[in-house]
């Protein structure tokens, strides 16, 4: 059974966590959020990674997410994009037409296939949504894609790749057209706070996981107590009795703590009444990496995002160890969970571990010193990048990732919900 810190459920708990894995080589698929200018979800970008294939499977791949619901679930209901080809689409689109919060990703080339571009009008006029990633291209004097402007409701640029004053511009011209821009590629901190300068929809990009430069590190006091919570947990390597008496005064965290633990989606057979009732069903280690999960969730002044992507992480970190020596599970998930906490504090990594002193094994994963953890860490930065091929690992390995990916995400997006009292779904 999986050490992760739902393990010590019984099989109702295990089934649910490996839905993915004990069903077919699942698509390899990711979700990729656009935030909006407050920082919360406008929408996901569906990924569909491969190097190369059958497009026909892939399709069918596709739409049987789509039919049975497991794309819904992967996205919570939210509204999504799906980036395939477009010349993929199937000649009777219902099955998105049926799915009002599904939309499509289209490339500029569309624009120059009349037979494409007929299905796609029919598909817009019934009213599915599209996005047009231009990237860098250019849209002026183009009548192809002048038709195709008038038909999608947000237009993508490439901020990565256009200057500060092109993107401005570009900006500005489409806002004027009444239609939503996407800042797409922002992957720093400098070119967010530009984007959001201009009449910008959304943002998309990397800069959500990237910690912000800071010259002399300052902690708010929540997050100082935070960090002293953590801190005390992994030093002082406590028993059921003394991890209770650690968390019993914070009275939000046990709260949150114990209503994740005994919520329906765990199936515990009776309900767990304290901190030390839940740490000796647990064991201690397993709950510590549970009261670091919860005390992570409680910083409602993060992106949600950011916080699922550090759940993420941590679930997929622990699957993968899968394995290795006793304990390196747990291990593992502590690496994965903590491998955002420079984001998540606004803090250098080696400032934060002065003050957690974590065991060699985790500290060198987490600085890229190596380590046993180092190497599940980056396959897994990799695939969040979509940048992991099967040049660097073998196609087993990846399939491997994507059943770990997919149950990861709902593992994270339960205890999130859980943890803040949100249903899942939404």
């Amino acid at each position: 059974m999986s050490s992760s810190p739902t393990s010590a459920a019984p099989d109702t708990a295990a089934r649910k966590s490996s839905l993915y894995e004990n069903a077919a080589p699942p698509l390899p698929v990711l979700r990729v959020p656009l935030l909006n200018r407050e920082r919360e979800l406008y929408a996901y970008e569906i990924l569909f990674p491969r190097e190369s294939g059958d497009d026909k499977s892939l399709l069918q791949s596709v739409l049987g997410m789509i039919t049975d619901g497991a794309l819904t679930r992967l996205v919570r209901g939210n509204r999504a994009f799906l980036n395939l080809p477009a010349e993929l689409l199937p000649e009777d689109s219902d099955v998105l037409l049926h799915q009002p919060r599904l939309g499509v990703v289209l490339q500029p080339h569309v624009a120059e296939d009349s037979a494409l571009m007929q299905r796609l009008q029919s598909m817009a006029h019934r009213g599915c949504q599209f996005i047009l990633d231009l990237g860098e291209q250019d849209f002026g004097n183009s009548q192809p894609l002048e038709v195709l402007l008038q038909m999608v409701q947000l237009v993508r640029l490439d901020a990565s790749q256009l200057s500060p004053e092109l993107l401005a511009k570009r900006v500005g011209q489409l806002h004027n057209r009444g239609l939503n821009v996407v800042a797409g590629h922002v992957d720093d901190n400098a070119t967010y706070e530009r984007c959001l300068t201009l009449p910008i929809e959304a943002v998309q990009g990397r800069y959500l996981l990237v910690p912000q430069p800071v010259e002399v590190p300052v902690l708010t006091a929540n997050r100082l107590s935070l960090l002293r919570l953590m801190g005390v947990l992994h030093e002082s390597n406590p028993g059921p009795v003394e991890l209770g008496n650690i968390v019993r005064d914070d009275a939000v965290l046990s709260y949150k703590l114990l209503s994740c633990v005994n919520s329906a989606y765990f199936a515990l057979p009776r309900q767990l009444k304290s901190v030390q009732q839940a740490a000796i069903f647990f064991g201690v280690t397993r709950m510590r990496n549970w009261v670091d999960t919860m005390a992570m969730c409680s910083m409602d002044d993060r992106p949600p995002e950011l916080l699922r992507a550090a759940l993420i992480r941590a679930h997929m970190c622990e699957q993968l160890a899968e394995g290795m020596p006793h304990g390196s599970a747990e291990m593992a998930f502590t690496v994965g969970l903590f491998s955002l906490l420079d984001t998540l504090m606004c803090a250098p990594m080696e400032f934060l571990l002065t003050h957690l002193r974590l065991v060699p094994e985790i500290s060198d994963a987490l600085t890229g010193r190596g380590g046993p953890f180092a190497t599940i860490l980056q396959q897994i930065l990799a695939w969040e990048a979509n940048e992991l091929t099967s040049a660097q690992v073998p196609a087993q390995r990846i399939q491997r990732l994507a059943a770990v990916y997919l149950n990861a995400t709902q593992w994270a997006d339960q205890v999130y919900a859980s943890a803040n009292n949100e249903k899942s779904t939404q």
